[in-house]
């Protein structure tokens, strides 16, 4: 079964096909808010909030959309409500440090771990809009099409962002290889 034949299931009251789709979006979901939050136990927290809210508001899923965009939608809205919390309990300072030691070492060499490391810093340094844009087109491997719907905007404006984003995204790392 297709992902919006489950979902149209789900929206109908069958429940039961919402764990087939949560089988088959966990570790995807799972993965774009960890690199979004760089906070694994966070990224665990607020991937369950993204498959309650799809079970909460299945009446908002429009028949004919693509399952793959709305729940990306979903999980976009989760992380961004999750900060508009934090946002208003903390100055928004991010710690990068903090941040990167959260991350797991998935690299043998100390070389390239620490260019993981480097990497991961440079990212955590980029505005929210552009990372989200790199871990959804890098990461993820999402179309710059489908990237285009999940944020309401055209593709050609998507492939301007994403190229502005990798520039900073490289600033960012070269200068701390300098440190």
């Amino acid at each position: 079964m297709s992902d919006e034949t489950l979902m149209e299931a789900v929206k109908n009251g069958n429940l039961q096909q919402a764990s087939v789709l949560f089988d088959r979006y966990n570790k995807r979901i799972f993965n774009f808010l960890a690199r979004m939050t760089m906070d694994r136990d966070l990224a665990e927290d607020l991937t369950q909030n993204v498959f309650l809210r799809i079970i909460k508001y299945r009446g908002s899923y429009r028949e004919g959309m693509r399952f793959q965009s709305w729940i990306y939608q979903v999980a976009r809205n989760v992380f961004s409500d999750h900060y508009q919390v934090a946002k208003n309990k903390t100055s928004g300072f991010v710690d990068v440090e903090k941040m990167s030691e959260s991350i797991m070492d998935s690299y043998e060499s100390q070389e390239q771990d620490e260019r993981e490391k480097l990497l991961h810093k440079s990212l955590a340094m980029l505005n929210d809009e552009q990372r989200e844009l790199l871990v959804l087109t890098r990461f993820q491997q999402m179309k710059y099409e489908e990237v285009a719907t999940i944020m309401d905007t055209s593709v050609a404006n998507i492939k301007v962002k994403v190229h502005r984003a990798i520039q900073k995204l490289r600033e960012h790392y070269f200068q701390l290889e300098r440190i």
